[in-house]
């Protein structure tokens, strides 16, 4: 068996995180490509090393003396280095990285070093051979990563049979430039290996023991999801259920590879489980009928009514124009016969909305035209609902037994989810009646 393990900033924030790491690899010889990101926060009122490389960067560009803020990197990466006795020449490392800065370094390469320096101590640490993501991550000049380059550099580099530690949230162009991922880019790098080197199972580690039912925020001591299809993943990842990047599912899903979704500091607990497809293991124990419950605040909805207008060819296309034309993303389009409600995120149109409003009125001359803000969008996400005949009503009369005004409601075909509009006074008390009555109660 291949595991391919991914350990976020959290995991990797100091020499007692690293112990951790540890354990867990020893306790397992099948993890033997690992994937690190850059030091995270010891406590709230540290820093994140990322977060410090970017303003580094920041007082570089601006002339500005870069020396406190850099020897908070040094300090921390010393202190790992001497608290778990490594010999890792850091002083070298960190000379190079100032010559680098002296002759204008690009900021990708900067910000790198977070992850690539990590690296090199828990290779190190771990007694396993370090891989540069440079040599192994190939991206194109785009900005796609060349799957099947990258692959190629994998079998080359990664050759034996030692563990490997591969920094996370960066790659190289074909000119060999740095070039980093968006922000939690080492969930792709992990995803990415795991899919060259045909792994069984991807663990991705951090600091929650995987997906919960709902917002601890809003709903004290959620259950554990044990395991979510990716679809389901997907659409609470969307609606604002942030535990894993979500471009990290694609390179992983298209060769049907499980995400394990594991806490460091409480590595007995199993995480959940994501994969394709959860029917065998559903068969054995049924999944109940919601899996999750997220959503977000703000949204804006711009409703068009217009006589006959669902009989006009290409009404729509040319209503909804009118937001491309503004870089708009569309986040929902509920219709009826003649009525449009187009729902986008508020701080979307701040800067336009009465310029949309304008030209819609311009343009379709519309027999009524209205703007309502301050909505939120609930989704409630289950494979298990198609299961359960009538489920979207039962969770109406949830609402309205609470008195939640339902503005808007949206299901998919494939009976996966039920998005509700709210206001966002009641947007908790929405997520609470539905756990409280469907999870807590497990009806």
């Amino acid at each position: 068996m291949i595991k391919v393990v991914k350990f976020g900033g959290s995991s990797v924030a100091n020499s007692k995180q690293f112990r951790k790491v540890k354990k867990i690899i020893k306790a397992d010889p099948d993890r033997k490509f690992i994937v690190s990101s850059a030091c995270g926060k010891e406590s709230g009122e540290d820093y994140k090393v990322t977060d410090l490389l970017y303003l580094t960067d920041a007082h570089v560009r601006y002339g500005v003396s870069y020396e406190p803020v850099f020897k908070l990197i040094e300090d921390k990466y010393y202190s790992i280095r001497d608290s778990l006795k490594l010999k890792t020449d850091l002083e070298t490392e960190f000379k190079t990285i100032r010559a680098a800065m002296a002759r204008g370094v690009s900021q990708d390469y900067l910000v790198s070093r977070g992850e690539y320096l990590t690296s090199r101590l828990l290779a190190e640490y771990l007694d396993a051979d370090f891989v540069d993501a440079a040599d192994v991550i190939s991206f194109r000049y785009d900005g796609s990563i060349d799957m099947e380059r990258t692959q190629a550099l994998i079998n080359e580099k990664c050759t034996g049979t030692r563990k490997v530690v591969i920094p996370g949230f960066y790659g190289s162009l074909p000119n060999g430039v740095i070039r980093l991922m968006s922000r939690g880019g080492s969930d792709i790098t992990g995803s990415v290996i795991a899919n060259c080197v045909d792994a069984d199972v991807y663990e991705n580690w951090t600091d929650v023991s995987g997906f919960l039912v709902a917002d601890p925020r809003i709903i004290k001591n959620p259950r554990q999801i044990p395991r979510i299809t990716y679809n389901e993943l997907r659409e609470m990842s969307y609606m604002g259920a942030n535990v894993l990047h979500d471009d990290a599912v694609f390179p992983v899903r298209s060769k049907n590879i499980p995400i394990n979704i594991r806490n460091t500091n409480d590595p007995d607990n199993p995480g959940t489980m994501i994969m394709n497809d959860c029917s065998e293991m559903d068969a054995i124990e049924p999944p109940t009928s919601v899996t999750g419950i997220t959503g977000r605040k703000n949204f804006t909805v711009i409703t068009v009514v217009k006589s006959h207008a669902s009989a006009e060819v290409g009404f729509l296309r040319k209503l909804l124009a009118v937001f491309e034309d503004y870089h708009v993303s569309i986040e929902s389009v509920p219709v009826t016969v003649d009525t449009f409600s187009i729902i986008v995120k508020t701080e979307a149109v701040e800067q336009c909305l009465y310029e949309i409003i304008a030209r819609i009125r311009k343009e379709f001359e519309p027999d009524d035209l209205r703007l309502e803000d301050h909505m939120a969008m609930l989704a409630v996400v289950g494979r298990g609902m198609k299961a359960v005949p009538g489920a979207s009503g039962r969770f109406l009369s949830e609402f309205g037994r609470n008195s939640i005004n339902i503005k808007v409601i949206n299901q998919s075909a494939d009976e996966l989810s039920v998005v509700v509009g709210v206001e966002n006074r009641d947007f908790e008390k929405a997520i609470r009646c539905i756990y409280d009555k469907f999870v807590a109660e497990g009806k």
